[in-house]
């Protein structure tokens, strides 16, 4: 039997990524290295997901402009053998994200909001939501209405045909500008089975300084689902239900650019976990792929030999 579709719903944008060589002063200029690409969290986990060996169908849903940068999203992402249900509209142009690169690699984003914040329930592609076999969605999608009320049908559609639901909480700066209290209660609509936060999304949605602290948070507030939490050069903490308390350390890569890593780590993970359900063995995959993107500049670097190896050795289909 074909396994049923991995599905990522929300943002397809074009990204300007840029990595100044001196410190920006205004009114000044300086060189560095600048990079254009389709991008966006949801559209980069389904890359990904293809990048680490899925076996199934990925599919992406989400809403661009009509306009030359949605066709090249479009575009990228087809070359990269993900399929599309994308919806295009004469009143908003594709969404652009500038990224700013500091010299340690860590990145601080500015979002346009673009088509990808106007997705609404009525243009969702139902039967396909229906048909998949797990939905992916970020709270990107979740912060402002819409295109919230479209993810929520989304999980409601995809639900009622029997899928399971991941989320990553997307942003800590975007959940401390909603208000903590006001994001808990739009997750209280979204029965996750796995959940990615960062260490800042982590602290900004329990509360909680420590990183173990906050842990057990999320075990209590979220006690049916997989806690999967990123904790950059330390590696990753896993708990769950059925998962004991695991941190598997991340690699030696040297960081250049953290843009996408998550996202990578995410689509990695979930192809991994969809295949054989070892949450550990996901997660080892996860830190490989997340470890080789941040190494390099962008969120969807060309594959090359190195990351082929690590998917071959971390792979689902690893002995």
């Amino acid at each position: 039997m074909t396994e049923r579709p991995l599905v990522s719903l929300g943002d397809l944008t074009w990204d300007v990524l840029a990595k100044p060589d001196t410190l920006l002063l205004p009114g000044g200029d300086s060189t560095g290295r600048i990079e254009l690409s389709g991008g966006g969290s949801a559209a980069n986990l389904a890359v990904w997901a293809r990048r680490a060996g899925a076996t199934r169908a990925v599919h992406f849903v989400g809403k661009i402009g009509q306009d030359r940068f949605g066709e090249l999203a479009v575009a990228e992402l087809q070359a990269e053998g993900v399929s599309a249900d994308v919806i295009e509209s004469a009143e908003h142009p594709t969404g652009v994200i500038l990224g700013l690169i500091d010299r340690r690699g860590q990145r601080a984003m500015l979002t346009g909001q673009g088509a990808d914040w106007e997705l609404l329930p009525g243009e969702l592609p139902a039967e396909t939501l229906r048909r998949c076999g797990h939905l992916h969605l970020t709270a990107w999608s979740l912060f402002r209405d819409p295109p919230r009320s479209a993810a929520l049908h989304a999980a409601q559609l995809a639900r009622a045909g029997g899928a399971t639901l991941s989320l990553d909480p997307g942003s800590f700066q975007m959940i401390q500008s909603v208000g903590r209290e006001v994001f808990l209660r739009i997750l209280d609509r979204l029965p996750v089975d796995v959940l990615f936060p960062n260490d800042d999304e982590a602290r900004a949605m329990s509360g909680r300084g420590d990183r173990a602290d906050a842990m057990d948070w999320f075990r209590t507030r979220f006690p049916d689902a997989l806690i999967v939490m990123k904790l950059d050069e330390d590696g990753v903490l896993i708990e769950g239900p059925a998962q004991a308390r695991v941190q598997v350390p991340a690699t030696n890569d040297r960081a250049v650019d953290a843009t996408g890593a998550g996202d990578a780590f995410g689509g990695a993970f979930l192809t991994g976990w969809l295949a054989h359900g070892d949450a550990v063995r996901a997660a080892q995959l996860a830190v490989q792929v997340g470890g080789w993107v941040v190494s390099r500049f962008g969120a969807r670097p060309p594959t090359d030999e190195d990351l082929l190896a690590r998917v071959a050795t971390h792979g689902a289909g690893a002995a």
